[in-house]
This record gives structure tokens, sequence and C-alpha cells, in this order.
């Protein structure tokens, strides 16, 4: 599981440095033809991971709900994120990162309860749940690649 962390790792570096040097404005701007901003998109990418790996584990979560409300699978962008939202969002891209590696590390990933993506794949373990979490990362990434060159 620590090498599919490495990849995880590597994919919050690239979304860090990708949105590096862009004003709140642009972070919450939804531009024509996209339902969401970049802001969402990281926030989501964290939302996710906690779900996928934490959630279907049967651990608790490091986020809050009201955070998993707003950019969980099926929302979109309704309100503008302040900063403080932003900065919130932007520790947890690493410090959920950093949290889970401890936690392989404490060997608490046991459990998992088996789960149907909107992909059709049915996840069936914690491995299985950390693999197509970096799937995820990698649709959204791309996704903040396209808003960049519209914001």
């Amino acid at each position: 599981m620590k090498d599919i962390l490495e990849i995880t790792k590597t994919s919050r570096n690239m979304v860090s440095k990708l949105i590096q040097g862009f004003t709140l404005e642009q972070l919450n701007k939804v531009p024509a033809g996209f339902n969401n901003n970049l802001i969402w998109n990281v926030a989501h990418i964290v939302v996710t991971q906690q779900i996928l790996v934490y959630k279907l584990a049967g651990l608790p979560m490091m986020i809050s709900d009201d955070l998993v409300e707003k950019y969980k699978k099926g929302t979109k962008t309704e309100h503008e994120a302040s900063q403080e939202e932003v900065d919130e969002i932007l520790v947890l891209l690493h410090k959920t990162i950093a949290q889970t590696e401890i936690d392989i590390d404490n060997n608490l990933f046991q459990n998992f309860t088996e789960y149907p993506t909107s992909t059709g794949f049915v996840l069936k373990s914690n491995l299985e749940s950390m693999s197509f979490n970096n799937f995820h990362e990698g649709i959204h990434l791309g996704v903040i690649l396209a808003i960049r060159k519209l914001v």
C-alpha cells in the first residue's frame, strides 16, 4: 500500500504546484462549460480519498462533515470558498496523506466495505480502494489542467 501512496503523494504535490499563484477569484471561477472550479476539484480530491480510504475501511475521516457535504461525489460549485477555506483545503491536501502513511505503518486498514464505483468497478479491498483513488485523482488533475487555462 505504501507504493500506491507514493503515487498519491506525487499527485498531491502536482496539484499543489498547479494551483500556486492563482488568486482567490481565479480559484473560485467556474469557466463556461464546467460545473466546478479549481478549488472544488482540489477539495473533491481530499474528500474522495477520505471516503474511499477511511470511511470504507470503517475508520474515522480526518475532515469535517461540512467539507464532505460541499465536495463529495455529485456536488458542484454552489458557493465561493473563502481564503480560510482554501487554506484549510490546501493543508488537508498534504496532511491527510501524511496521516494515511502513518496509518498504513500502524496497520490500521484491516476492514473494508465493498463499494461499487460510478465507473462500474467494484472495490473489494483497501488496496483496490487506494489504487482507485489514484485513478480518480488523475482524472481531476486533468480537469485542473484544463480549468487553469480558462481562469
